[in-house]
């Protein structure tokens, strides 16, 4: 079974290797016909710590690292402003 990847904004740092990534996706509503937006919020693994707020990445599925953790920091593809 292949492993997930997602993209998506990191919103805040919790902890030394841990980060909350927003990720957006664009679905066509059932009856209005209309695109949508989707947000749901994923923690990934961050053994460095060398991701920052504002910062787009990519991250790939992993063994559950905690309750909630279960993808690991694939790269960083592009840097925040902040």
């Amino acid at each position: 079974m292949p492993k997930r990847q997602i993209t998506g904004t990191v919103i805040k740092i919790a902890g030394e290797k841990t980060a909350t990534v927003l990720v957006e996706r664009k679905v066509i509503h059932p009856r209005y016909h209309k695109t949508v937006k989707r947000f749901k919020k994923y923690l990934i693994h961050d053994e460095k710590g060398s991701v920052k707020i504002g910062d787009t990445i990519s991250a790939i599925e992993c063994r559950p690292i905690s309750k909630r953790k279960s993808f690991r920091l694939l790269e960083i593809l592009k840097v925040g402003e902040e």
